[in-house]
């Protein structure tokens, strides 16, 4: 300070201390001071000269303060005059300018010292590093500096932070800064840096700059926010415009979904107040940028589906349909449902849907184009709607079906309670105001634009122009206004109208040719000399008359093509015709409408042209020209070449019909099976549970017959033992009893035993073997040992017959070879010179003679050869039956022995119950006898006549046994 003092001091006391003077003993004291309070104390000095001595400053001061960033980083408040300072020289603040000082010089000198300052890349990367500390004194005055020189050499500074390790990176860290000043200023400093270079746009947006933007201006309140709501919009914007891979990114991290909140603004008619109208404005045009037509198809399409999924096109109708919204919002608002709606059906569908809150309720349609066709509106709103009601219409034609159907005759409200769309364009087709009609007009090209059907349609449409005088057809009104004469605005819109009307539609060439009226107007409009503003007129009609020409199917007589022709060349002459149809694409305000599909223009006077008119004509033009001096022949093999493309379309479309109707068909087959899959997994879970249940019952089965056995043998045991404790008298007829029944079950098990007998009887008859009914199963099983090996011997004699054949084949296409050698030695072998004609003509004939012979004997050898293949063949044939034979018999085989076992084993099992029984019957017949009853002799008999049945029965079970 009292450094700064004694300069200031001096400098008064005389008049040699000029601020140069000054100035530059401030600088030396910065340079050559080598206490830190004496350099901050002569920086703080130079700051406060910085903004009335910029000049001086800056020439002088520069480099000095430069190597104080450079080397006195540790005291931050020197830092931060330093970086003030440089602020003040290179910053074009104009209520900082001297007065004398014009605005041109201040932006040429904040330029010079700009790039003075980043001449040595050095001190940008320094001014970067210096930004990483937190000390409010250095960080704000260094984001100020960064800012001021992005602003005056943008792309320079912006490569330099590019090439910068982590230089993005660092200033993205502003963004999270807790001091507000520093976070504002530092989306400031962004907007700056990512101003039209689309690399840094992407760091920042992979720096999660969506993410921290959306969250600040959450923070501020949406649109209800201050200006720092503005700066972040400014940014989104910088980094989403023209920019596609950020456009992806910032729908693939859903932020989009986020968009909604902005505009959820409520009915109120109060709470507009500026900054929220500008920063409602800025919402809406960032929506804009997302589906902005200029994108590439594919991104707008899936913005504009995530638009409609998340509710963001639903709370634009809302604003759309409410009251007491700013003009110029509901005019952006307009203007963005257009571009979110613009060639996406379920969009445009919806669109339809919606309804005014009116009542009764009118569609928003409706709504829309009473505001476009009436002349109190502004013209800004009227252009919004026009725009609006095309995007509706673009590749929908469904929605051009349904505006067209309001014209016709069958659809209109008789009761004119309702005002349709239809109604509503002829009457601004018709109406007094020039704009209207233009408007009109071009909305109504629109629902034909692309649509031959529609096109047609249109030709039903009467029109009752006064009473008692018969409907005329929308066609002939559209004719009867441009021959009265109207403005020019007027009679463009018509003539526009009518040639999209007619382009592509032989039809309606037809309808307007059949007016005899129409040809000799345009004839005379086209041939008349007029002034610079009927030229576009004259233009447009040369253009509707060769589209009566190139679309003409030669069905009115009087006006076929060549007879077109020749009235041109007659009535016009062609060059005169070319020159005048050439005034549409040389008029100033076609290339503006060209550019881009929205009709923006700054007064009435301007709006002459429509976007996709200018396409018509583009496409159009050139093949006109051509259909103009072709000649008739080449008109007639043009027309033999469409009928011959016509034909192959047709062809083409009944084959794709037939593949549709196969996909349709093929498609109900795999529903069909895919039923039938699920009717069979059920029928098979069913089987499966059905036999598990089965299972079970059989388990169950088994279970009480083996306690039943257990019952029985605890039966039989009992009653031994109370035969030994001593049974009574009244015992014994229970025990007759069971003798009986024994007896009974014997006779039943013998019966089971002669049916067992006859089954292996019957078994052993029904094998195939040409013995007697007592040959033994062995002697079977000998015999079909035998048949398998007379047929292996039999395969084996094939085989070698085969093998034979085969070298036979082989020694016969050997000799063949040898016969054609000789036979090409014969046809190569040469008369020699001296020999006489006759023993030539001998020895040719002789050589023909071999040939010939030759030739025979190869022929019958390839019969040979084929008769033997034959063969061949047949053998393999009988070999394979063979095997299939041999096959089946030892199926056959295996089975009949499993049977015989299986009754062998049945057999076995009734001898032994049988056995069991004769034991029992014995053991109590001897229990009788010792209880001194008396046994008859019958069934002592029975008994022995049993047994002795018993042991011929056992002794043929043996024998079986053995057998």
């Amino acid at each position: 300070m009292n450094f700064l003092r004694g300069v200031m001091g001096g400098q008064s006391a005389g008049p040699q201390h000029t601020e140069a003077e000054t100035i530059q003993k401030l600088c030396d004291r910065v340079a050559s001071s080598t206490l830190l309070d004496d350099r901050r104390n002569a920086v703080r000095a130079l700051k406060s000269l910085s903004k009335k001595y910029r000049l001086e400053v800056g020439i002088q001061a520069m480099e000095h303060l430069i190597h104080v960033l450079q080397t006195d980083r540790s005291d931050s408040e020197i830092i931060g005059y330093a970086l003030d300072t440089l602020y003040n020289i290179i910053s074009n603040d104009e209520e900082e300018e001297v007065e004398e000082n014009s605005t041109r010089q201040s932006e040429d000198l904040g330029s010079q010292f700009t790039e003075i300052f980043i001449k040595q890349q050095e001190n940008v990367t320094l001014l970067l590093s210096l930004l990483e500390e937190f000390d409010f004194h250095v960080r704000w005055p260094g984001v100020k500096l960064l800012t001021s020189l992005l602003k005056q050499l943008g792309p320079q500074v912006q490569q330099i932070i590019l090439v910068s390790p982590m230089g993005v990176s660092r200033l993205m860290d502003l963004l999270a800064d807790s001091r507000e000043v520093i976070r504002n200023d530092g989306v400031l400093l962004l907007q700056a840096l990512t101003r039209s270079n689309g690399a840094i746009q992407k760091i920042v947006a992979f720096e999660n700059a969506f993410e921290r933007l959306l969250d600040i201006i959450t923070e501020e309140g949406n649109s209800d926010g201050g200006i720092v709501v503005e700066d972040c919009l400014i940014l989104l914007q910088n980094l989403l415009k023209n920019n596609n891979s950020n456009q992806n990114f910032f729908k693939e991290g859903s932020y989009i979904q986020r968009m909604k909140p902005w505009f959820e603004v409520g009915d109120e008619n109060s709470g507009w107040s500026a900054q929220k109208v500008t920063n409602l404005h800025l919402m809406l045009q960032l929506v804009r940028v997302l589906v902005s037509p200029n994108n590439p198809p594919g991104a707008t399409s899936s913005c504009q589906k995530a638009m409609f999924q998340c509710g963001l096109l639903q709370q634009l109708c809302t604003i759309l349909m409410a009251t007491g919204v700013p003009a110029d919002i509901l005019t952006e608002t307009i203007n963005t449902v257009s571009e979110v709606i613009r060639g996406c059906q379920v969009n445009q569908d919806y669109f339809a849907s919606v309804n005014a809150p009116s009542n009764p309720p009118r569609p928003a349609i409706v709504v829309l184009l009473m505001s476009m066709v009436n002349e109190r509106q502004p013209f800004v709103l009227r252009c919004a709607v026009l725009y609006c009601f095309q995007c509706f219409l673009y590749k929908n034609q469904k929605g051009q079906g349904e505006i067209v159907s309001t014209l016709l005759p069958s659809t209109i409200d008789a009761t004119g309670n309702s005002v349709s769309a239809g109604q509503l364009l002829c009457g601004g087709l018709f109406s007094t105001d020039s704009l209207s009609n233009w408007c009109a007009a071009v909305a109504l090209a629109h629902a034909l634009q692309e649509n031959a059907t529609q096109k047609e349609q249109l030709l039903r449409v009467q029109l009752a122009t006064s009473i008692g005088n018969p409907p005329v057809s929308l066609l002939q009104q559209c004719t009867n206004i441009l021959s009265q004469g109207s403005k020019i605005q007027t009679r463009v819109g018509l003539l526009m109208l009518l040639c999209t009307w007619l382009s592509n539609c032989p039809i309606a060439v037809t309808h307007f040719l059949h007016n005899s009226a129409n040809v000799p107007f345009l004839t005379g409009q086209i041939a008349e000399n007029l002034g610079e503003e009927e030229q576009l007129v004259q233009g447009l009609c040369a253009l509707l008359l060769g589209i009566s020409i190139y679309f003409n199917d030669n069905s009115l007589e009087s006006y076929m093509k060549e007879k077109l022709k020749q009235l041109i060349e007659k009535r016009i002459g062609k060059e005169n015709f070319i020159e005048k149809l050439g005034f549409i694409s040389k008029h100033e305000l076609y290339s503006r409408a060209s550019q881009k599909p929205q009709p923006n223009f700054p007064s009435p006077e301007y709006m002459i042209f429509d976007h996709e008119f200018t396409k018509l004509v583009k496409e159009l033009e050139g093949v006109i020209t051509k259909a103009i001096y072709k000649s008739s022949e080449e008109d007639k093999k043009e027309e033999e070449v469409k009928k011959t493309l016509e034909q192959h379309d047709s062809i083409v479309t009944h084959y794709k019909n037939m593949i549709r109707e196969q996909d349709l068909q093929l498609e109900e087959l795999k529903q069909q099976i895919s039923t039938l899959k699920c009717q069979n997994e059920q029928l098979q879970t069913a089987v499966t549970q059905q036999v598990s249940q089965i299972q079970q019952h059989k388990d169950q089965y088994n279970l009480l017959k083996v306690q039943l056995g257990k019952d029985n043998q605890h039966q039989v045991s009992y009653s031994d033992g109370a035969q030994m404790n001593g049974i009574q008298p009244e015992e014994v007829g229970r025990l007759r009893e069971e003798i009986e029944e024994l007896k009974s079950n014997q006779e039943l098990l013998q019966s089971q035993l002669a049916e067992k007998d006859s089954f292996i009887e019957n078994l052993k008859s029904s094998q195939p073997s040409p013995g007697t009914n007592e040959q033994s199963s062995a002697t079977a099983s000998a015999r079909d040992s035998e048949q398998i090996a007379e047929l292996k011997q039999e395969l084996a004699t094939l085989k070698s017959q085969l093998n034979s054949q085969s070298s036979e084949i082989t020694k016969l296409q050997t000799e063949k070879q040898e016969l054609l050698q000789k036979t090409e030695a014969f046809a190569k072998s040469v008369p020699v010179p001296g020999e006489s004609e006759t023993v030539i003509a001998t020895k040719t004939t002789d050589v023909e003679g071999r040939l010939s012979a030759l030739l025979q004997e190869t022929k019958e050898l390839k019969n040979e050869i084929k008769a033997l293949s034959e063969e061949r063949t047949a053998i393999k044939e009988q070999l394979d039956s063979s095997n299939s034979t041999i096959a089946i018999l030892q199926n056959e085989k295996n089975k009949l022995e499993v049977d015989i076992a299986d009754s062998k084993k049945e057999q076995d099992d009734l001898l032994v119950l049988l056995a069991d029984q004769d034991q029992k019957i014995f053991s109590l017949k001897n229990k009788l006898k010792e209880l001194g009853h008396p046994v008859e002799e019958e069934d002592e008999l029975e008994s022995g006549d049993q047994d002795d049945e018993d042991d011929e029965d056992e002794d043929d079970g043996k024998e079986q046994g053995h057998i």
